[in-house]
């Protein structure tokens, strides 16, 4: 067995290849326009580590299979965490989990995004240290619209990216963001026609795999400093964003997605 088959080999959301003898990519792939439903969820939280403590890795890709990056939180997911306290929780600790972990990650991560990318893809998408993604990519946080706090990696890092007017207007309204227009608020790092997707994702990150190892590492660690200090303001916002998972609003947002209608949510707010 190859030590790629033996680190990687139990995954079976995430699909792995060498477009370069140093640079892993990660492909999202789970036939379902790649939403994160329960076992990509807690895989997405470990690849970060295992990739860390690959000495044959020296710089990553993460993309989705197909034409799709990642389409979100897969339904059953969103409806086992309204349901359940237990499963409610492990989300929690495995969203918080999968933020970190990416930014302890000491190898630079490019991601490569086409098609749609919202949810927790969208997580591993925004936070890579170089962020590419075709002109016409839809990128939508979601989370208010389906009546949750924006937790994940919104709160973190979009108003660092783009500042806080955008920040604000974008996760308050779910509005979709075109990967051009995402390139020219700085919440991305390029849009690209689609044909050069994979191809650019693949030279940047060869670049950094053959670069001074160390350097780019100590460099990516401390400016993921400006992250970690962001940790209190993540936690509160993660935190808020499970706890909706108990209210009635995220019922009627999950509701209104199965049933494709516009959500009527309750019209006033308790708090």
């Amino acid at each position: 067995m190859s030590a790629q088959a033996s680190r990687y080999g139990h995954y079976t959301r995430l699909k792995f290849d060498k477009p370069h003898p140093k640079v892993i990519r990660i492909t999202m792939d789970n036939g379902k326009m790649n939403t994160a439903d329960a076992a990509m969820h807690s895989e997405l939280v470990s690849v970060w580590r295992d990739v860390d403590a690959d000495p044959e890795v020296n710089a990553v890709v993460i993309t989705g299979a197909g034409r799709m990056f990642s389409a979100g939180g897969d339904f059953s997911m969103v409806q086992a965490q309204i349901d359940d306290f237990a499963t409610r929780a492990r989300g929690w600790k495995e969203a918080r989990d999968i933020v970190y972990n990416l930014i302890n990650c000491s190898k630079p991560v490019v991601s490569a995004m086409r098609g749609v990318a919202v949810g927790a893809g969208l997580v591993c998408g925004i936070l890579a240290d170089v962020s590419i993604a075709t002109k016409d990519c839809r990128i939508l946080d979601g989370h208010t619209r389906l009546g949750v706090a924006a937790g994940d990696h919104a709160a973190i890092i979009w108003p660092l990216l783009c500042g806080m007017a955008k920040a604000k207007y974008y996760l308050l309204t779910c509005d979709t963001l075109l990967g051009a227009e995402a390139e020219r608020i700085g919440l991305i790092t390029e849009a690209v026609e689609d044909d050069a997707l994979d191809a650019r994702a693949v030279a940047i990150a060869a670049r950094l795999a053959e670069g001074a190892q160390t350097a780019i590492k100590w460099t990516k660690y401390s400016l993921n400093n400006w992250l970690r200090q962001a940790g209190p303001l993540f936690d509160a916002s993660l935190a808020m964003e499970f706890l909706g998972f108990d209210g009635p609003e995220v019922k009627e947002g999950l509701a209104s997605h199965l049933e494709k209608r516009k959500p009527a949510f309750p019209p006033n707010s308790p708090f």
